[in-house]
């Protein structure tokens, strides 16, 4: 069997959390970006006017330049892959820069100031920019794929998907920067508590939700670690040539690299989670693939920024 027929049985995967269930991950998913939005501080936004270059080139790395790269690598792959995971990637892509960028790019001696910087605008934008950029590189995705294949053209639906994400992810992240704004003592004890809770209930929401499918993961691991190392190395790649070709500083250029090859896939898995955001009728409940390539993405991009920040420290910052 080939790699695109057997990547095929991950459409028999299937999560079901019933209405009780989707309750508890829509307060999961609200009380994880809102943990996120307390780690925002508004003066962070005004920082950024002062020096915007490499801001500017880091969310253009993060905004166009990944999910570009993204769609190109998954149309480079057709031959190999099937279209839930390829869709995967591109949902992936278009995610924020996840909270840990942060740390690793400390590691890195990289420009924390601007990793964070890059993570707040990212995740403060995230409700418009996410169900945007999925619909539009998903969109071109399925137009040409289905032009050269026999496959129908799946419609992403972008106003109920903008609907659902704004309601879900732009509220928590309001009312985080507003308790940040106006209760900072209280947001200095809870802040790392709130994420380091956010976390457990996702890694377990993660287990009991892909318990029931071992025997399929299983099958599929080998094919889904190959395509998820060379994506991420790829969007590594992306934040460090960018910043490169944009002349940026050594240290901006160290926490580029982090911050566009680490992504909040954990969002993306939430959302395809929600049934509301994605719709079972319409996607005919056959996107494992997305399922198994962002679920994988979050163990693994934390595996390749240690790698990477343990080869920036070990290379002295250029003068």
């Amino acid at each position: 069997m080939g790699m695109k027929e057997q990547l095929e049985s991950l459409n028999e995967l299937t999560i079901n959390f019933g209405e009780g269930g989707m309750m508890i991950v829509n307060i999961i998913l609200a009380f994880v970006m809102f943990g996120v939005a307390l780690g925002i501080k508004t003066s962070t936004f005004k920082e950024v006017f002062k020096k915007p270059k490499s801001v500017i080139v880091g969310v253009l790395m993060q905004w166009i330049g990944l999910p570009a790269v993204t769609f190109a690598v998954a149309l480079a792959l057709n031959h190999w892959i099937t279209p839930m995971v390829a869709l995967g990637m591109i949902l992936v892509a278009c995610c924020p820069g996840g909270n840990i960028s942060n740390f690793i790019s400390s590691l890195s001696k990289g420009n924390t100031e601007l990793s964070v910087s890059m993570t707040a605008i990212t995740t403060a934008f995230a409700p418009i920019v996410t169900p945007f950029n999925f619909w539009l590189w998903g969109t071109l995705y399925s137009h040409f794929v289905s032009v050269h294949s026999d496959i129908p053209v799946l419609v992403i639906p972008f106003l109920p998907m903008l609907e659902q994400i704004l309601l879900l992810l732009g509220v928590p992240i309001v009312c985080g920067l507003l308790f940040a704004k106006y209760f900072p003592n209280a947001t200095k004890r809870i802040t790392k508590p709130a994420q380091v809770l956010s976390v457990l209930l996702f890694i377990g929401m993660v287990i009991v939700s892909f318990s029931q499918n071992f025997q399929i993961i299983v099958d599929n691991i080998f094919y889904i670690f190959f395509i998820v190392l060379l994506h991420n190395a790829c969007a590594l790649g992306t934040g460090y040539f960018g910043g490169k070709l944009f002349r940026l500083p050594e240290k901006d250029y160290r926490s580029l690299t982090i911050e566009v090859g680490i992504q909040n896939s954990g969002l993306g898995l939430i959302m395809l989670f929600n049934p509301a955001i994605f719709p079972p009728e319409i996607w005919h409940g056959h996107y494992g693939g997305m399922l198994i390539v962002t679920a994988w993405w979050g163990i693994w991009h934390i595996v390749a920024g240690l790698t990477v920040a343990y080869l920036f420290r070990r290379k002295p910052l250029a003068e």
